[in-house]
């Protein structure tokens, strides 16, 4: 973690409890050169179905320790999401990549684990990190979980990933270094990321299983994002916020 610097009845029937989605355990080898969009749907397409924010948060996140809060989290029947720039998470297993050398803030621990019981290797997993549970929002309360599935939107490219860690509470707009290197962003955990324009888009109630399996949560997440991109359902209500 940093410090420094689908509502089911939408999507169908099959989703009205969580999803568990199981596969063979497949990861993307570590040097992948060429970034490309994973995803069947258009970045365009996942952005323009989100539309306007209906905030759900009571209140707004910080990109960065000591700027202003100013990214709240929104909602729609099928998802959660948020517009933010990225942190480059190097946590959990320590590789040539990400380890204490090439990490100041390195962490030996991620919040959720394989299924072999081992911490998330951040250089080939491409996850995500929600903030710790608040007052703001508590994302279980959302349906958002370990290893729920998750869209990255940078620029015209999709990055399917899944929910692999939590952050400080105040604080919002970080995924792993695998995550970054498939959306074409800088990935060094020193002073890599990008500053604005990342759009995490959490799909609720699923679950990928075991979460390691980054091949079931692509295949998942385009099921989820063409059913998400098709779905004309309208967003609920904003709520109010304190």
């Amino acid at each position: 973690m940093r410090v420094p610097s689908l509502t089911p009845a939408a999507v169908g029937a099959a989703l009205l409890a969580p999803a568990v989605l199981n596969g063979p355990a497949a990861v993307p080898p570590p040097q992948r050169s060429v970034a490309r969009s994973e995803g069947a749907v258009a970045a365009a397409d996942l952005l323009a179905r989100l539309g306007e924010c209906h905030q759900i948060s009571h209140g707004r996140y910080r990109t960065d320790a000591g700027s202003p809060a100013t990214v709240p989290v929104c909602g729609t029947p099928d998802a959660v999401f948020w517009k933010a720039d990225m942190d480059i998470d190097c946590d959990g297993q320590a590789t040539a990549r990400c380890n204490r050398r090439s990490d100041p803030v390195f962490a030996a621990t991620t919040s959720f684990q394989q299924s072999d019981g081992r911490h998330l290797n951040a250089e080939t997993l491409p996850y995500i990190v929600v903030p710790a549970p608040s007052r703001i929002w508590d994302h279980r309360a959302a349906g958002v979980r370990g290893g729920s599935v998750a869209a990255v939107v940078y620029q015209d490219r999709v990055q399917y990933a899944v929910v692999g860690d939590t952050g400080p509470r105040d604080l919002i707009g970080e995924a792993s270094y695998a995550t970054a290197r498939g959306l074409g962003i800088h990935a060094d955990p020193r002073g890599g990321g990008a500053p604005s324009g990342v759009t995490y888009v959490v799909f609720r109630n699923t679950r990928v299983d075991p979460i390691e399996d980054h091949t079931a949560a692509v295949e998942a997440g385009q099921r989820l994002a063409r059913l998400f991109t098709t779905d004309h359902s309208p967003a609920p209500p904003p709520v109010a916020h304190g």
